[in-house]
């Protein structure tokens, strides 16, 4: 099946919960060595394909971001500037820009696994007026999820508490797919 088919991304409780905490973990000033010290959560995300689903296998936060270095800023400063609607945060720290190391990896494990790398991750956390929940995409992020064949996930983190999590092909808000989340699998005991 073709990614751009899928009707549903399945989450395993655990992963979507990883996702969550990655985003939790960003905004309460809680980094990882050697972690980008910002307040935004990007990721990449990792399955399989079974008929019109997705099934997330690997959550991977990504931990560089590499759009205030030389080359990069002044593109990532164009691409804002033309298609960013003015927000609380200044343009200037707006965007991410994955580390192709960071990407080399995931890709490796994922061959090591026959995953397929479907989608990205990141979060929306300051509420608009005409757009209170923040949990579709801008057309900033249209423009840059265009022609990637991924999916990308909008963590809306607008009130932590409750975090909505939806899926759309390329950026495209008439293109989603239901995400939905497993039940925690309880844990068995032995008499």
């Amino acid at each position: 099946m073709d990614l751009a088919e899928a009707k549903e991304i399945i989450f395993p409780r655990t992963l979507y919960a990883s996702v969550i905490a990655h985003a939790v973990r960003k905004f309460t000033d809680h980094y990882l060595e050697g972690e980008t010290r910002e307040h935004k959560a990007f990721g990449m995300l990792a399955g399989s394909v079974t008929g019109p689903s997705i099934a997330v296998r690997a959550v991977y936060p990504l931990i560089t971001n590499l759009r205030h270095e030389g080359g990069t800023q002044g593109e990532m400063d164009e691409i804002v500037g033309a298609h960013a609607i003015p927000s609380q945060t200044p343009n200037a720290q707006r965007g991410w820009v994955a580390d192709p190391r960071e990407l080399m990896d995931i890709e490796r494990a994922c061959d090591d696994t026959d995953w397929v790398v479907f989608g990205n991750y990141h979060t929306h956390r300051v509420p608009w007026d005409h757009d209170p929940l923040r949990d579709t995409c801008t057309e900033l992020d249209r423009v840059l999820a265009r022609e990637t064949s991924q999916w990308t996930f909008i963590l809306s983190a607008v009130d932590l508490h409750r975090p909505r999590l939806r899926a759309f092909f390329e950026g495209d808000n008439s293109r989603e797919a239901a995400v939905r989340v497993l039940p925690a699998v309880p844990a068995t005991t032995t008499p």
